[in-house]
């Protein structure tokens, strides 16, 4: 039977420690490669403003690695049936105005139509040409590549919005326009962790 010595020991020890920081620096990259997006979607924020008491929430996850964006939506309260929804951009200016619709048309597929409240969840891949309006990919470089590059961009200026329409507000009844999620708490934590180990 073979006995570890210290020094066999230190040395284990080391490979798995740079073993784990290898996989929790894959993780981080992998994560920080991903950008999340909140909205909060009311009549107020429309334009021209309205006084529906419609509400809602919105999520976009952009993983410019993988070329997808996870949409999440839930609403409520609507004073017509929803008609449409889809991400709007660019803007002129963050936060005000109004822009062409950038993805799907008529709505985003899966949409639930027809009614005041509802969720509504999708993960659009950003290479099809299926996950954008057509007029969106014509206006910018007629091709996806530079579509998603545009749209991306956008969200990420503050100069896109998530709009639902309804047949009581066919322009939209309630909007929201998209901006960066607090970064979370926990990144703070890897700094103790690694100030542990130095």
């Amino acid at each position: 039977m073979r006995t570890l010595t210290p020094h066999s020991s230190f040395v284990l020890g080391l490979a798995a420690f740079a073993a784990l920081a290898i996989a929790v620096g894959a993780a981080t990259s992998s994560h920080a490669a991903q950008s999340t997006y909140l909205a909060t979607l009311t009549g107020p924020s429309e334009s021209p403003p309205n006084a529906s008491p419609g509400t809602g929430t919105a999520q976009v996850d952009i993983d410019p690695v993988a070329h997808t964006m996870h949409v999440h939506v839930t609403f409520s309260g609507l004073t017509g049936n929803t008609t449409a929804s889809h991400i709007h951009a660019a803007t002129a200016s963050p936060g005000t105005g109004t822009a062409g619709v950038a993805t799907t048309t008529p709505t985003f597929a899966g949409f639930p139509l027809g009614v005041m409240a509802g969720t509504y969840d999708i993960i659009l891949d950003m290479t099809q040409a299926s996950s954008y309006n057509p007029s969106y990919i014509t206006a910018h470089g007629n091709t996806t590549t530079q579509a998603e590059a545009d749209l991306f961009a956008a969200i990420a200026a503050g100069e896109a919005y998530l709009n639902i329409h309804t047949s009581t507000f066919g322009g939209g009844e309630i909007r929201g326009f998209l901006v960066p999620e607090a970064t979370p708490t926990t990144v703070q934590s890897w700094g103790r962790i690694k100030a542990l180990y130095h």
